[in-house]
């Protein structure tokens, strides 16, 4: 996401010099497509291109220069998911730097809680459910990776976070009783007490609703172009950017939002159910 920014940054630059991509390529040397690619945030960009394209837009202030060469390097260094390896399918990382750089996720989930909200006893019962050839170790290098990214939420400038809950996620057990109501409960207060998380529950009597059987994450970011959707197979992610599909997901989330119960009563309903679990010991 930096790089994009940087990128976006450039264009803007280029662009209030009336010049075209293809100008620009031709002036330094390079094709049209590594100018397009640095533009786009998909390629790295190194000290010396960030100072040849800065000198070619007439940014010539040793301050800027220096404050974009330092933005220029920390875009190039690995995030903290790095450090997991192999732990995390490669599928997923771009997730994670997304959802690191948004100002906003949206996501529907019909089946478990979201990475983000998870405790972690629950995602560690999800993790073996779901990869029951994990050894001990890599079941809890996993769960550790989702806990951190926690952190997030109480970060100083955390994303706004609004979660629609099918009504089965919150029925599920999903490790054991105990561990479904201190999910529950951890849910519910973590949608009290921070001011940038929305929890709501799709109750099964909403009946047939516009995402059947397709769970996403909708994110948008701060200061740069575009949005992001994303979904996940059993061993792929899809992630969206074109605008047709950004508009029908945000079509379909503010419609599950309407089929939703209000904020305030889908916690006292997750209340509740915490305490049916812990009645049934």
């Amino acid at each position: 996401m930096l790089r994009r920014r940087l990128g976006g940054e450039l264009r803007n630059l280029r662009r209030a010099k009336n010049l075209s991509a293809a100008q620009v390529a031709k002036q330094l040397g390079w094709s049209e497509s590594k100018v397009s690619r640095i533009e786009g945030g998909k390629s790295p960009l190194s000290d010396q291109d960030a100072k040849l394209l800065l000198a070619e837009y007439g940014v010539d202030d040793p301050e800027e220069v220096r404050q974009f060469i330092g933005l220029t390097r920390q875009s190039r260094q690995n995030g903290w998911w790095h450090s997991y390896g192999d732990t995390l399918p490669e599928w997923f990382k771009p997730y994670l730097g997304f959802e690191t750089d948004a100002a906003s996720i949206w996501t529907y989930q019909a089946e478990l809680v979201p990475g983000l909200l998870q405790t972690e006893s629950y995602a560690q019962a999800v993790i073996r459910s779901q990869f029951p050839e994990l050894s001990v170790d890599e079941v809890e290098a996993r769960a550790s990776a989702r806990a951190q990214r926690k952190d997030l939420l109480t970060s100083e400038v955390p994303p706004k976070v609004w979660a629609i809950l099918n009504e089965g996620v919150v029925r599920r057990v999903v490790g054991s009783k105990d561990i479904m109501r201190k999910q529950l409960e951890t849910l519910a207060d973590t949608a009290t007490t921070l001011p940038n998380v929305t929890v709501q529950v799709l109750p099964f009597d909403a009946g047939a609703h516009v995402s059947m059987g397709y769970s996403f994450s909708y994110l948008s970011f701060q200061d740069v172009p575009g949005s992001v959707a994303y979904s996940e197979g059993l061993t792929t992610a899809t992630y969206l950017d074109k605008p047709t599909d950004l508009s029908r997901h945000e079509e379909i989330f503010q419609r599950l939002v309407a089929a939703s119960e209000r904020p305030e009563k889908s916690i006292d309903m997750i209340r509740t159910i915490a305490r049916e679990y812990s009645h049934a010991g």
